[in-house]
């Protein structure tokens, strides 16, 4: 597991949050980079899924 899994996990924690404050106060745009990041940490954990299949030695 390489550090892009946790970045990404957190990167996509946190836009879950960014854009659910983003629905309670009706703010449009902090939903829309709530998404943003969710989908940057999406692209981060599949890095890192690409880097552990790297890595892995071939049998």
């Amino acid at each position: 597991m390489t550090d892009q899994h946790t970045k990404g996990a957190i990167n996509k924690a946190q836009g879950e949050v960014e854009e659910g404050l983003g629905k309670l106060t009706g703010d449009r745009r902090q939903q829309a980079k709530g998404k943003a990041r969710q989908v940057q940490g999406s692209a981060q954990q599949g890095l890192g899924h690409i880097q552990d299949a790297v890595r892995r030695p071939k049998n």
